[in-house]
């Protein structure tokens, strides 16, 4: 398996963008989006977009953008229903992670729903702590890691 920088409109984040959807639509029904975010914001040099690649599988992935000049939002996290639970979550943020800190990055948010228990138990398993949720889905749950702690 190899890591691969893409943009959000390639076929291989496409794949992981598609499993997403639907599985959002199962987890909080129709019309939660995850497409919210214009594509253009996980474009380097403020975003990126990356993918776990299995030959053509995209087996995990997901993007950074700016949330301001010392912050980065981690956006569109998903593993494949195939691969879950063998550590390609927890991949996926490292690499993200180092990728932030050469950006320049300080710290790393994100937010997740209360119908994910898997990704509301990784997140502070990680090192990211609670926060006041930022966003605007009323019932998501915000974290926040410093990246000079590591």
């Amino acid at each position: 398996m190899e890591f691969a920088r893409v943009r959000l409109l390639d076929p291989r984040a496409e794949q992981l963008l598609s499993g997403l959807r639907h599985e959002y639509e199962v987890r909080y029904g129709p019309g939660d989006a995850a497409d919210d975010v214009p594509a253009v914001e996980f474009d380097p040099p403020m975003g990126i977009f990356l993918v776990l690649m299995d030959g053509d599988v995209t087996v995990a992935g997901g993007g950074l953008r700016r949330y301001d000049a010392e912050t980065c939002e981690v956006k569109r996290m998903w593993t494949h229903a195939d691969y879950r639970r063998q550590g390609h979550a927890k991949a996926v943020l490292a690499e993200l992670e180092s990728i932030a800190r050469e950006m320049g990055y300080l710290r790393m948010r994100l937010e997740t729903g209360d119908a994910q228990p898997e990704a509301l138990a990784l997140y502070p398993s990680l090192g990211f702590v609670q926060i006041d949720n930022y966003g605007h889905y009323a019932t998501a749950t915000g974290f926040e890691r410093a990246l000079t702690d590591a």
